[in-house]
């Protein structure tokens, strides 16, 4: 008869600011790219900025749980009854970095400001939302500020890419 009392290996936990920094990045990266790609075409009417502000959203919900599943599958290792939904909560970095960007899209679908041309201060915000995660990340690490200003430069750069590939796309 086989032994039912063995151990079930605890699964890897991120430390919070590994998820942090990673969802922080992938989610500001995220917001970048959704934005280059929903203004591609020119709509710029109120209406369009407030389908674009709940796709955004849609699109970091749904890459939250692809990337939680991704994590819970990989393990390889016998779970527990709620280790599923404790690796899907461990993505709210994700989430969070794109709220400030919805924000915007909402709030120039809602009127606030104009509907036209909000994707600069959007990519504006990711680029420095990126600058400030690689920063801070570094600094936790207790990284010299010169190393924590160039990590924080070269996350910046990522959103910079895609500002650039979205200027020679269109």
């Amino acid at each position: 008869m086989a032994d039912s009392t063995t151990a079930v290996p605890e699964p890897r936990r991120h430390d919070t600011r590994e998820a942090i920094l990673f969802g922080g990045v992938y989610g500001s990266v995220l917001a970048c790219s959704m934005v280059a790609a929903l203004t591609q075409y020119g709509h710029t009417s109120q209406d369009s900025r407030r389908y674009d502000a709940v796709w955004l959203l849609v699109t970091a919900l749904a890459s939250a749980l692809a990337h939680g599943y991704a994590h819970y599958i990989a393990e390889r290792a016998p779970h527990r009854r709620w280790d599923a939904v404790r690796v899907l909560a461990d993505e709210w970095p994700l989430v969070t970095a794109v709220l400030p960007t919805v924000a915007i899209l909402a709030g120039a679908g809602w009127g606030w400001w104009p509907a036209n041309g909000v994707e600069y201060p959007a990519f504006t915000l990711n680029i420095v939302l990126l600058f400030a995660l690689g920063l801070v990340t570094a600094r936790w690490s207790h990284r010299s500020w010169p190393v924590a200003v160039l990590t924080g430069l070269v996350d910046a750069l990522l959103g910079v890419i895609v500002v650039v590939a979205n200027a020679i796309i269109k």
